[in-house]
């Protein structure tokens, strides 16, 4: 069966508008919000069991060479099966419970909120083994923009051998491991930061994974990148976001698309933690760059 992955990537490019109509929507409807209403139930990748997943963030999105972020949550005894990508990168993520993953043949136990980012080349698959459903999110980035390949290996890893410390990367989002920094890209008070992934971890211009958590009264700074594009998923909390002259509410579950040298900052609504996961692709292999302050508005 035609795996989910490569299913909802050709809806969203069949279906979805193109980008420079999706630049001039309102912020609010370029928000994408997680909504188990929205999954659809399917076998990935020669799966033992369903997934059901949404589309959270279609490639038109952004400029950059995303092909996908799907929502999802892997069904008791669902998951993904073991497959290789020759020219994407792709990241399965966990946010509760545990499941085991599998990468080049090789698989661990790993409980949320956890990641582990699969380089072009190399093969992996998740599986759910308990009787509860996991939430669930997977990421995925091209080499060549619009291009997707997948090479399946019948095989669902319903059983597979444990190693207790894995033999690959992973990316635990633990608060425990924050730092703090004040007047973070010019904002208020005091946040909590890390780059949990960098680009050596990536082939592909995959830029990083940040982990963000702004506290009741801070913010994240208005601030533009030109060669980096960003998605904000809010892992916890609710809480605001500006782009440009825009503002939005945004709540657990919402991501949130930065296109280039779009001015933009976040903050708390006051009541708690607004917890964020952020995902850098850059237009250029390790080409970095940040703007800070009002005058990124001006351009």
């Amino acid at each position: 069966m035609r795996s989910i992955c490569l299913l909802l990537t050709l809806l969203a490019l069949s279906f979805c508008p193109a980008s420079s109509l999706l630049a001039q929507a309102p912020l609010a409807d370029r928000i994408g919000h997680t909504d188990p209403s929205k999954y659809r139930h399917s076998r990935s990748h020669d799966s033992a069991g369903d997934m059901a997943c949404m589309l959270l963030v279609p490639p038109t999105a952004l400029d950059v060479n995303l092909n996908f972020m799907h929502r999802c949550q892997i069904m008791p005894g669902g998951g993904v099966g073991h497959h290789f990508h020759n020219t994407t990168e792709e990241m399965f993520i966990v946010f509760d419970g545990q499941a085991e993953f599998t990468i080049d043949g090789r698989t661990s136990v790993l409980r949320g909120t956890v990641g582990a980012p699969v380089r072009m080349g190399h093969s992996h698959a998740i599986y759910n083994p308990s009787d509860k459903p996991v939430e669930f999110m997977n990421i995925n980035v091209a080499a060549i923009k619009g291009h997707y390949d997948a090479f399946n290996l019948e095989d669902a890893r319903v059983g597979a051998t444990k190693d207790a410390i894995p033999t690959f990367m992973t990316m635990k989002l633990d608060r425990a491991t924050l730092k703090p920094i004040t007047n973070y890209h010019g904002g208020k008070g005091t946040v909590q930061y890390r780059r949990a992934l960098d680009s050596d971890v990536f082939l592909t211009n995959w830029a990083y994974v940040d982990h963000l958590l702004i506290p009741s009264g801070a913010s994240d700074g208005l601030h533009r990148h030109q060669g980096v594009e960003e998605i904000y998923y809010v892992l916890n909390g609710d809480g605001q976001v500006r782009v440009g002259t825009e503002t939005a509410t945004i709540h657990k579950g919402d991501a949130v698309p930065i296109r280039f040298n779009e001015p933009h900052s976040f903050m708390s609504d006051g009541k708690g933690d607004l917890e964020l996961m952020i995902v850098g692709i850059s237009a250029q292999k390790n080409v970095l760059d940040t703007e800070l302050g009002e005058a990124a508005g001006n351009h």
